[in-house]
């Protein structure tokens, strides 16, 4: 019997998480952990961090078994899912070991530090026939849920365009040393790779893929002070970015993205049509796949916009979790979506081949930057 017929026949999903450290608390204590003890089709069966120590805090923390390997933590008889959510430069070796032990995987995007490993460990869960999920959580954001469905049922008519402008927190002119990495533009972990590319997907899934897109990516602070020690480091990853395109349904898109925070809404994105608008906005946090959004509209003969309330259907099944980024970072809706893919068979939550699509976007993002030519975006961009 295969590992995924096992948990088939179980009464929960046995989670473990790679990078649950108490001590150093990041986004798997502050996200993850809160929403599989929450939700009822999961249990948290075992965390690994980066040494004993912290290890052995994990395991007291959270009552389950603490790793210092991830080796160990894959191989343990009550993981079914493993969930990597460290930096980016580990994911490709640790998703690749979990495919390799056949049990199933969920990667924090992005899924490699290349769309070539990202295509490889797509090919290698299709040909284990293991279940894979990549963290683009945009998309069930309540709010953006909501104004999809409206669009749907024609509240703004036909679309004609839609802008969206967003900061990133990190990527301003200071930061602490626990982001440094992320201003190499070399780390995997860029403006464009992380809040670009989740706004991005954010932005697809409502209103369809891109069919070209044109591009400028800049350093505009060429340093970065840091905080915590008042040295300077080189800017070498982009701090804005203005990607301008036409989607596949002839709307325009135009997506600006900048460093930083807000004075004003650390992101706004409005979604214009023939009969009507809608505008969802963050005060805080213009990332948009970890914050809470808020949703406004009008059409018809409305002069203004009105605040729209997000009908309770889009909240119910996480409702056990409590309040904090578990519930705004739409991470708690991921694992609701893919618990639901288990128990019906169905595949509607993002998987490794769709995050070698948004790798390959990246890149024909990051091509039409260099070149300052329209890039045409090639749907049959993977294997499947």
């Amino acid at each position: 019997m295969s590992n995924q017929q096992k948990q088939a026949n179980r009464k929960k999903i046995g989670v473990g998480i790679i990078g649950a450290s108490p001590s150093n608390p990041g986004w798997a204590v502050a996200a993850h952990i809160p929403a599989v003890q929450a939700l009822p089709d999961f249990e948290l069966a075992a965390v690994s961090t980066s040494n004993r120590e912290s290890a052995d805090a994990a395991a007291k923390t959270f009552g389950v078994p603490g790793f210092d390997n991830y080796q160990d933590l894959i191989h343990h008889p009550g993981v079914d899912l493993v969930v990597i959510a460290i930096n980016v430069q580990y994911h490709y070796d640790i998703a690749r070991a979990a495919i390799e032990a056949g049990k199933m995987v969920y990667s924090e995007w992005p899924l490699g530090m290349s769309t070539e490993q990202a295509q490889d460990l797509a090919d290698r869960a299709k040909e284990a026939g293991v279940r894979t999920f990549i963290g683009l959580q945009a998309r069930y954001s309540p709010a953006i849920q909501h104004a999809r469905d409206l669009i749907h049922q024609g509240y703004i008519g036909d679309v004609l365009a839609t802008t969206l402008s967003g900061t990133a927190l990190i990527w301003g002119p200071v930061t602490i040393r626990k982001f440094a990495y992320t201003y190499d533009v070399n780390s995997g972990a860029t403006m464009l790779a992380s809040a670009g590319i989740h706004a991005i997907d954010g932005l697809n899934e409502v209103l369809g893929d891109y069919a070209s897109v044109s591009a400028k990516l800049e350093v505009r602070h060429p340093e970065v002070q840091i905080a915590d020690d008042g040295t300077t480091l080189k800017v070498t990853a982009p701090d804005h970015m203005a990607v301008i395109g036409t989607l596949e349904s002839g709307v325009l898109a135009t997506t600006l993205y900048r460093g930083g925070t807000s004075r004003d809404f650390d992101l706004r994105w409005e979604i214009i049509g023939t009969e009507g608008e809608l505008v969802i906005t963050a005060d805080f946090n213009g990332n948009m796949q970890n914050t809470e959004l808020k949703l406004r509209g009008g059409n018809g003969d409305d002069k203004t916009l009105s605040d729209i309330v997000i009908p309770s259907r889009y909240t119910e099944d996480i409702m056990a979790i409590p309040e904090g980024p578990a519930r705004a970072s739409n991470i708690g809706k991921f694992y609701a979506s893919l618990a639901r893919d288990l128990r019906e068979g169905t595949n509607e939550t993002p998987d490794f081949a769709h995050a070698v699509k948004r790798h390959r976007l990246y890149d024909t993002i990051m091509t039409a930057s260099r070149t300052g030519v329209a890039q045409q975006v090639n749907r049959t961009n993977t294997h499947y």
